[in-house]
């Protein structure tokens, strides 16, 4: 076959159009695993299409203390939390329960007090991981990539769940405590989601109602949240703990108005909503903050 001389206007074409062929492959190869640059940043986002961490500079969270009515969890998430970041043994955490309740703050606000602390004290900061429900078939990827890192990464993915026919979840029972390596030491999982055992209530009835063995299919189905260590019930509030979300709220924004006035409109605007949870008192601070003609800074 005769090629072009480069020095011909054919030899030429052919030189760019090579050129595109190689830049095309470029942009279509994974991204190279000693780019990763895990202390760019305090917080990621996973991106499994060219397996990189993409840095957030600012984080969307609540600050601890403005959390009411689950002491508790907190306790629990900050202990557990603390003791990974000091390198001890910690659990993989399920924060489950009614929406709005905090379970996502939670683990967002758990994380920065950390690193306050470890800050101070001259431990390396934890880098918060969000990986997304839909690239869960990811994470053994990811737990590669991370694995012989310096740094400690706590994973986090929101409103994990599993709809039938959904067969990611074996990929998540392997990395959470299965497979021969097992999951790396200088990674922890947390995950939210309404339901205490992640599967939909259609898909563990299915399995019943079609398999040879029921007992034995539904067993390895709720199998996966038997994974978690620590396990975090949340619910819905009552009016008291509703009302003391609130003015926790506006008192830190500072937000002028009357008690009276802030508690009877904070009280029909849960009637409206029809729930009374964290999420719908940090609604109505926004609403009254814009009718206050006030910022929320």
């Amino acid at each position: 076959m005769n090629v072009p001389s480069p020095g011909t206007e054919q030899g030429a074409a052919l030189t760019e159009q090579l050129q595109r062929i190689a830049d095309a492959l470029e942009r279509l190869a994974p991204a190279r695993d000693s780019a990763l640059d895990v202390y760019s940043a305090d917080a990621f986002v996973w991106m499994p299409d060219s397996r990189t961490l993409q840095p957030i500079d600012k984080v969307n969270r609540v600050e601890l203390e403005l959390l009411e009515g689950i002491e508790q969890q907190k306790a629990s998430l900050l202990d557990n939390t603390r003791r990974f970041a000091k390198g001890l043994p910690a659990n993989n955490a399920l924060l489950w329960g009614a929406r709005g309740t905090g379970k996502s703050s939670l683990t967002k606000a758990v994380h920065e007090k950390i690193n306050r602390e470890t800050d101070s004290e001259g431990f390396d900061k934890l880098a918060l991981v969000e990986i997304h429900r839909e690239d869960i078939p990811s994470l053994p990827g990811l737990l590669a990539l991370l694995r012989d890192q310096d740094r400690r990464f706590l994973l986090f993915c929101d409103d994990l769940s599993f709809e039938e026919e959904d067969t990611s979840y074996k990929s998540l029972k392997a990395v959470l405590e299965g497979g021969i390596e097992g999951r790396p030491e200088n990674v922890l999982f947390y995950a939210t989601s309404n339901r205490r055992h992640i599967l939909s209530r259609d898909m563990i009835e299915n399995e019943r109602s079609t398999s040879i063995m029921p007992s034995e299919a539904v067993e390895e189905k709720v199998s996966l949240s038997d994974r978690f260590g620590l396990w975090l019930g949340f619910h819905n509030c009552d009016q008291d703990t509703y009302l003391a979300m609130v003015r926790g709220y506006a008192r830190h924004f500072g937000l002028e108005i009357d008690d009276e006035d802030l508690k009877r409109a904070a009280v029909e605007w849960s009637v409206t909503r029809g729930a009374r949870s964290g999420r719908v008192a940090w609604q109505f601070i926004q609403e009254l903050a814009g009718r206050l003609g006030q910022r929320l800074n």
